[in-house]
């Protein structure tokens, strides 16, 4: 097994704009200089509208009337539209929920936005009632010039004279869309869990198990490395208990023949092992001996191991005779009904719904049975099961808040605006907020999650490719927006 690599995305990531939220300070900016353009300078005549909020080089093009510049754009609203606003007037209706910001940045410096929606005219002649005239798309390109937003182009087209009802829809609702998305990244299946307001709001898989069968809503994955938030939930729920210690000394359970005689063995604590900070490597067959040692005194320093995790796990089947698959079915997996989640592989899993791993070359990798759970890797559940997951740890279900305060507590530090807690990476984001994370890859497998506890979000991304990692982008700034480009930038730095 890998170490979690969320960062491998970056090397695939070409620059991009991420529509932001409609809560953010650019979209509210945006939103009031389309009002101050268009419904006081366009609903009302008020030429000086324009002649402020307009660039210098202000271009216009129109699907009708062609290309026109500032000075013949203000000739045409002078001359034509509001020639005798007393015996015809148009309006301009946005419509609001159609309308996307997209930031434009220069060495990660704001310089100025794309506005794009769609906006309905309505005509007064006198004597008469107003009527609908016409609908049209619009692309609106905003600059900062000193300061000031100016709107430097504008597009209007698709000019329908019927009045079309408007639907917000994103390429995560076309199906045609992504499923062509993930044919070009070569992705067979795609899995998408969304959480809003502390709850669930989405389930999505896309994508082929095989060829011609789609994959089913409760698809099957192995989630890799998103094994490991499983166990350390397991064990703070015991640690909040009181059944279990994280500042013990480990020794007491479970002492590897390997490390017997290393005194580095009667210090190694739980949260050592949580943390990643254990003095392990990733696996101990990466070691010529292919034996555990320690590389350095526990607690001095970080480095990602899964060998930490398996070395919990004995400890723990070895204090309470009972193995890690009974004490997560007790602790976790029963209580939030996952019951589509196992940590082996048994004749419970239905097979024909299980998503096969595959290289970038298209190829599958043989399916593997474990059927001895890990503490760090292989398991098996959906979309829906670990989101429901996500939503515990995101209100700290059967944590003590002690307990919880010390999972996202810096442990660690892992890289800068980022630390390790216990089990769990947290990203350090503006204004006091922060994001809970954790990511897998193995073969045929990379999968990652985030729970954003102060806003209530959270998002999970299962594939089953071993580059899978090259479609987070585009995922993370659709559904977290500007928190999800905070991730991003932490991750580049």
């Amino acid at each position: 097994m890998k170490k979690y690599l969320f960062y491998l995305f970056i090397l695939v990531s070409n620059a991009s704009i991420a529509q932001v939220p409609k809560s953010s300070e650019l979209f509210k900016s945006i939103m009031k200089q389309d009002s101050l353009l268009f419904n006081v300078g366009f609903n009302t005549c008020d030429i000086s509208q324009f002649e402020r909020l307009l660039s210098e080089k202000f271009e216009f093009f129109h699907d009708v009337d062609s290309i026109s510049y500032k000075p013949q754009f203000l000739q045409n609203i002078k001359k034509r539209l509001c020639k005798t606003p007393d015996t015809y007037q148009s309006r301009r209706a946005l419509v609001e929920e159609s309308t996307e910001v997209y930031p434009l940045y220069k060495n990660k410096v704001l310089y100025g936005a794309i506005q794009h929606g769609v906006h309905k005219f309505y005509e007064k002649i006198a004597g008469k009632a107003e009527r609908f005239a016409s609908t049209a798309k619009f692309t609106h390109v905003w600059l900062l010039e000193n300061g000031t937003w100016k709107l430097a182009r504008g597009l209007s087209f698709d000019h329908q004279q019927q009045d079309i009802s408007f639907k917000t829809v994103s390429m995560f609702d076309d199906i045609p869309a992504i499923e062509s998305w993930l044919k070009e990244n070569k992705v067979p299946t795609l899995g998408i869990g969304v959480i809003n307001g502390g709850k669930i709001q989405d389930i999505k898989v896309y994508g082929e198990l095989k060829k011609g069968i789609s994959a089913p809503y409760n698809t099957i994955f192995n989630v890799a490395s998103l094994t490991k938030p499983v166990t350390a939930m397991v064990t703070l729920k015991l640690v909040s208990q009181g059944k279990w210690n994280l500042d013990e000394p480990i020794y007491k359970y479970w002492t590897d023949p390997d490390v017997a005689k290393d005194p580095n063995s009667k210090i190694l604590t739980t949260r050592h092992l949580l943390s990643h900070q254990s003095g392990f490597k990733n696996w101990r067959f990466i070691n010529p001996d292919n034996k555990l040692h320690f590389d350095f005194t526990p607690g001095t320093k970080y480095h990602y191991s899964g060998e930490g995790f398996e070395y919990l796990r004995k400890a723990l089947e070895h204090k309470f005779h009972k193995s890690l698959e009974q004490l997560a079915q007790e602790l976790v997996f029963t209580p939030l009904q996952m019951t589509q989640t196992q940590l082996v592989w048994t004749n419970k899993i239905d097979i024909s719904r299980y998503a096969i791993g595959y290289n970038k070359e298209g190829e599958a990798y043989p399916i593997e049975k474990y059927t001895t759970a890990s503490a760090a890797d292989n398991l098996l559940t959906t979309i829906e099961d670990y989101s429901k997951f996500m939503v515990s740890i995101m209100k700290g279900e059967g944590l003590s808040k002690a307990v919880f305060e010390d999972m996202i507590k810096n442990q660690v530090v892992t890289k800068k605006g980022k630390h390790f807690g216990l089990g769990l990476e947290i990203y350090e984001l503006d204004n006091g907020e922060y994001a809970i994370s954790h990511g897998g890859a193995d073969k045929g497998c990379q999968t990652i999650m985030f729970i954003l506890p102060k806003t209530q979000q959270g998002l999970v991304i299962f594939t089953n490719v071993d580059d899978g990692y090259k479609v987070y982008e585009k995922i993370l700034f659709h559904y977290l927006g500007e928190n999800g480009r905070k991730i991003f930038d932490i991750e580049t730095k």
